[in-house]
């Protein structure tokens, strides 16, 4: 079963819903203990990093995060839950992360190179561009899914499985071991997005 973590900064209803229409099984709980017991998670997010992750460390669902993937079973972080698998976040100050992933999460400066501005957030569908596989994205082909974001993950080619091209290559599936992340919402990104769910849904299956 997977379970939705809820530490109050998390789309809860649309990524619940969409494993519905999987029929994968999940649920939505703020304890620790229960949460540990779950076949897998998923790290939702909408909101500031610092505020997400000072609330993450307040109810100590920073540690069960880290314990939950040590015991080797797949993590997801989609959007904000993404960011948070990083380093650091330079959003409203310098913040930790919960350091699953190398790199650190930066702002898209709203300026190109050529001294073009450009929209920020980067919000609406963009094309994702497969880059190796993995067990989320076994012979995945490019399509479109929807993003809104305003910052980004500065990370290692090693841990990108897939970009899209905004003012620069953007991470949109990064990956490592049993840690996962979506910048996009899968859950709002029709065909493929949900594709991409059941994708980790089913790593359960294959754990």
């Amino acid at each position: 079963m997977i379970g939705i973590i809820d530490y109050g900064m998390g789309n809860l209803f649309s990524v619940s819903k969409a494993l519905e229409r999987l029929n994968a099984p999940y649920f939505i709980s703020e304890d620790k203990e229960e949460l540990l017991q779950a076949d897998a998670l998923i790290l939702p997010g909408v909101g500031a990093f610092k505020d997400a992750m000072e609330k993450l460390k307040e109810t100590g669902l920073s540690e069960m995060i880290h314990t939950f993937v040590e015991n080797g079973k797949p993590l997801l972080g989609i959007c904000l839950g993404m960011h948070l698998l990083f380093e650091s976040s330079e959003e409203n100050g310098l913040s930790e992360g919960l350091k699953l992933l190398p790199g650190k999460v930066i702002r898209f400066s709203g300026i190109s190179k050529d001294g073009t501005a450009y929209k920020v957030p980067h919000m609406g569908w963009n094309k994702l561009h497969f880059k190796k596989d993995s067990l989320v994205t076994p012979n995945m082909d490019d399509d479109f899914v929807y993003f809104v974001h305003s910052y980004y993950a500065d990370t290692k080619e090693e841990v990108i499985i897939a970009s899209c091209s905004y003012d620069k290559e953007v991470p949109a599936v990064v990956g490592r071991n049993n840690v996962y992340g979506m910048q996009f919402h899968p859950e709002k990104s029709s065909k493929l997005g949900m594709h991409l769910l059941s994708n980790f849904a089913n790593l359960i299956q294959k754990g």
